[in-house]
């Protein structure tokens, strides 16, 4: 139960990261938690995270990197990878609506700012979403629902998110002119194919 506690945390972390730009709150908690700053040690290291206060980091660095990341120079959606055009599937076509309709999960676009159920913050917040409802059933100790969200898990990153993200993540951390979004794209990257090893060994 604590590691799939440990790893729906992960990727609701990953997914918040990857969405949208930090807000204070959040990078307040992630500065006060040694537990996250292991995930971001050139970030942890960084001189400006003790010479500015977390709204002069956003305004000046964090923000400005996020948009040229990831709207100005980046693609985070996996229509784009997969469709021989690359253009963003934003109908009901979309490779991933299927399994989001299966699982009664929906995406809030204008709380995520996204055009596309495929973007990778929401593939990601997805597996968030299965892993919580894993825990649930780990609760329940219901092991059939336990073993059939762990397949999931591993069907979904295999046919999806392992398809195209390590690509882009690989770009991302490139493309990062700021510490924790190196950082981000190095952790995101070596988080999902650990978490694919974890699944493969869980369900044959």
């Amino acid at each position: 139960m604590e590691q799939t506690l440990s790893r729906s945390n992960i990727y609701a972390l990953i997914s918040r990261l990857l969405l949208i730009e930090l807000d204070e709150t959040l990078l307040e908690q992630i500065k006060s938690d040694e537990n996250i700053l292991d995930f971001f040690p050139n970030f942890k290291e960084w001189s400006k995270v003790k010479e500015l206060d977390s709204k002069t980091l956003i305004e000046q660095f964090l923000s400005p990197d996020f948009t040229n990341i990831s709207l100005l120079h980046l693609i985070p959606y996996e229509s784009f990878y997969i469709r021989e055009d690359q253009m963003i599937e934003t109908g009901g076509a979309n490779p991933v609506t299927d399994m989001y309709s299966a699982f009664n999960f929906h995406v809030d676009y204008a709380k995520s700012r996204v055009v596309s159920s495929d973007h990778i913050g929401v593939e990601l917040e997805f597996m968030h979403y299965l892993c919580s409802a894993q825990l649930k059933a780990e609760e329940a100790k219901d092991e059939v629902a336990i073993t059939e969200l762990k397949r999931v898990q591993k069907e979904f990153l295999n046919k999806h998110l392992l398809q195209w993200a390590p690509l882009y993540l690989i770009n991302f951390k490139y493309e990062a002119r700021t510490p924790i979004y190196h950082d981000l794209g190095e952790m995101a990257l070596e988080f999902i194919l650990s978490d694919n090893e974890y699944l493969s060994g869980e369900v044959k």
